[in-house]
C-alpha cells in the first residue's frame, strides 16, 4: 500500500477509525492517485515472471521484500495491485488468491516520498473536513450558513484542487 495502516493508526487523527476502514481509505486514495496521474509508479527494473497458483507467483527476486506493493500484468485474469505477504525459497506469496496462469509479470510499485506525504494529507483532510464539504462559513448567533459551489474549478475527484497539487509532476499524458 501507499501508506502503512499501522503507522496511521498510531496517529491521533486516525485513532478512532477501524483498521479495515483505514485500509479501505488508503486503497481508495492509491487508486485515485494512479487514476488521476495515469502513472502506475512501477519500478520496471524490479520484475519477476512466473506461473501463479493459489496465492503464489513462482520465482524470486532479491529486490522484493515482505510488505512491498506489486502489480501483476500480462496474465489477463490476475492483473492488478497486490501486497507481498511472504517470500519463500521458490515463490512469492501475495495477499489474495490468484487464478492458476502460466505467465504473470510481477513488477514492484514504488511511490515517491512526496506522493506518500500528499496521500497522508488527503486522508487527514478526509477525516477532518469531509463532513464540512461545501460549507464556506457558518454563524451561530442568528444562524447563518454560506455554501460555496463545488465544480471543476475548485475540486478534483472530490478533493480541493489545492490538495492535489503535489501530483502535477507525476501526471502522464493519456493516449
Amino acid at each position: 500500500m501507499i501508506l502503512k495502516v499501522a503507522e496511521l493508526l498510531a496517529m491521533d487523527d486516525f485513532a478512532d477509525l477501524e483498521e479495515s476502514e483505514l485500509e479501505r481509505r488508503i486503497l481508495a486514495a492509491e487508486n485515485l492517485i494512479r487514476s488521476y496521474t495515469h502513472n502506475n509508479f512501477q519500478n520496471r527494473y524490479i520484475r519477476l515472471r512466473g506461473a501463479s497458483e493459489g496465492v503464489s507467483v513462482y520465482g524470486t527476486s532479491p529486490y522484493l521484500a515482505e510488505g512491498d506493493r506489486v502489480e501483476l500484468s500480462q496474465s489477463g485474469v490476475n492483473d492488478g495491485l497486490y501486497t507481498i505477504a511472504a517470500i519463500e525459497d521458490d515463490h512469492v506469496e501475495l495477499d489474495r488468491a490468484l487464478f492458476a496462469v502460466s505467465n504473470n509479470l510481477l513488477t514492484k510499485v514504488e511511490y515517491p516520498e512526496d506522493v506518500q506525504e500528499g496521500v497522508l494529507n488527503l486522508l487527514l483532510w478526509d477525516v477532518t473536513n469531509r463532513e464540512k464539504v461545501g460549507l464556506k462559513s457558518e454563524t451561530i448567533s442568528r444562524h447563518s450558513v454560506t455554501y460555496y459551489d463545488q465544480d471543476a474549478g475548485n475540486t478534483v475527484m472530490g478533493y480541493p484542487v489545492s490538495l492535489l497539487g503535489f501530483l502535477k509532476p507525476y501526471v502522464k499524458a493519456r493516449f
